[in-house]
């Protein structure tokens, strides 16, 4: 097989910057692969537009379930996201025989399992480097460079959007709601950023590392997830003052005895990370993974998140993979979640309530006598130990912030605790909870 054929479904930014790379950096690729990648269709629902590429001697489909069905196209690329029907075609393309390449992390952390097994029992490969991370080849460290290590926790910044705005509300003392606004004009952030900004897109990338991580299955749905819309430019001003930096992070980190992994723990929120660590570093909209393992120790990867070229960096590296080992066979890359497929287990979600943590808690309380001793009075109650409290000047009688650093408690004790607080009297609004992470990395 001296030449794999290539459509493209979804001439969107990055569908368009597959498309380049597979034109103009053609005879690099084949100096690498020994062969030809050509690209031979693409799909796209609107055709009448100027792609700004020369596209001629590629078919183009208004039909996207037509593409992945065509005799001359061998590996079928979908960049149209979300979870169908993008689920459709690529089911389709697979049972035709296709290898299918995607940048669709929804629909991997929804429907990666089904899909891996219709691969493998059509002998065809799935990549998906891209779903995580843009250009970063994480899943690829994951899956091949730190293979030979117990992966012992895994920390992300996995969303740039969410970066970027914690990032700007650091830097110019901005409010959420100001930052969120610009990161949408600057196309940052969609109309509706729910996604970025709840986690939940960060949720379906920490679902696929974690998976990967552990050899368990990918279980999206139960990832304790929360996002940073709650955050103010008092609260990032405050823990820089302690001596940390509030970023959107995805952990995961495994649990068991004697060496064995019988529970996964997976989170996304808000977290405190001390100012002179490297992921503290990473600004913008720069994604970084920490990797640690038993063996390596950590590693960290950081880039682009998103964006045209990244991203399609790392959608034409899963085609060179699977185009280097044709026509000999896909049994010889690496299994697509990094443990042979016999051997991964559905292994249990670690309960929030036992995860284990220290705190940052923004209290608005009444200014009166009294009101701190019973707020501390409580936390001592269900174990909770002080690490600092802060208290910002004010005028007598106002409503103020008390900033709150806990040592390690669990989960469940520190709600315990919070509805006990929230109850006082003296206190006002939700309490603002954030998680704290100290790692040596």
């Amino acid at each position: 097989m001296k030449e794999v054929r290539v459509g493209i479904l979804g001439l969107g930014t990055v569908g368009l910057g597959v498309a380049r790379i597979l034109i103009e950096q053609q005879a690099l690729m084949a100096k690498r692969l020994g062969k030809t990648l050509k690209l031979v269709a693409a799909a796209d629902r609107d055709l009448n537009r100027d792609f700004g590429l020369d596209l001629s001697g590629v078919t183009l489909y208004d039909d996207a379930a037509a593409l992945v069905v065509a005799d001359d196209v061998d590996l079928v690329v979908e960049l149209i996201g979300g979870y169908e029907p993008a689920r459709t075609f690529v089911a389709s393309a697979l049972e035709h025989g296709k290898h299918v390449v995607t940048a669709n992390k929804a629909l991997i952390a929804k429907h990666g399992e089904e899909l891996f097994k219709q691969a493998a029992d059509k002998g065809v490969s799935i990549g998906f480097e891209a779903a995580v991370g843009g250009g970063i080849p994480c899943l690829k460290a994951l899956r091949e460079g730190v293979a030979a290590n117990n992966i012992q926790s895994v920390y992300g910044i996995l969303n740039g959007t969410c970066n970027f705005i914690l990032t700007k509300m650091e830097n110019e003392g901005a409010d959420y709601a100001d930052v969120l606004k610009e990161a949408q004009e600057l196309g940052y952030a969609e109309a509706d950023p729910t996604f970025d900004v709840e986690g939940i897109d960060t949720a379906h990338k920490l679902s696929i590392l974690a998976a990967m991580a552990f050899g368990s299955h990918i279980k999206f749905d139960e990832v304790f997830t929360e996002g940073i819309s709650k955050i103010g430019a008092a609260d990032i001003e405050a823990v820089h003052e302690l001596g940390y930096r509030i970023k959107l992070l995805g952990i995961a980190k495994p649990h068991g005895e004697n060496g064995e992994v019988t529970q996964v723990e997976m989170r996304v929120h808000p977290t405190l990370v001390p100012l002179t660590t490297q992921i503290a570093q990473v600004s913008d909209s720069y994604n970084a993974v920490m990797l640690s393992g038993d063996f390596v120790e950590h590693t960290v990867y950081i880039g682009r998140g998103a964006g045209e070229r990244p991203t399609a960096s790392a959608v034409v590296a899963d085609i060179m993979d699977i185009t280097r080992v044709l026509p000999n066979g896909v049994e010889f890359l690496a299994p697509p979640m990094g443990y042979v497929a016999s051997e991964r287990q559905a292994l249990e979600t670690l309960p929030m309530a036992d995860v284990q943590s220290e705190y940052y808690l923004r209290i608005m309380v009444k200014d009166k006598p009294g009101v701190i001793a019973s707020v501390t009075s409580i936390l001592a109650d269900h174990q909770i130990s002080l690490e600092a409290m802060q208290q910002k000047e004010h005028d007598t009688g106002e409503v103020v912030p008390v900033m709150i650093l806990t040592h390690e408690t669990t989960e469940g004790n520190l709600q315990a605790a919070m509805s006990r607080i929230t109850a006082l009297a003296a206190v006002e609004d939700e309490v603002l909870i954030l998680r704290k992470e100290s790692f040596a990395a």
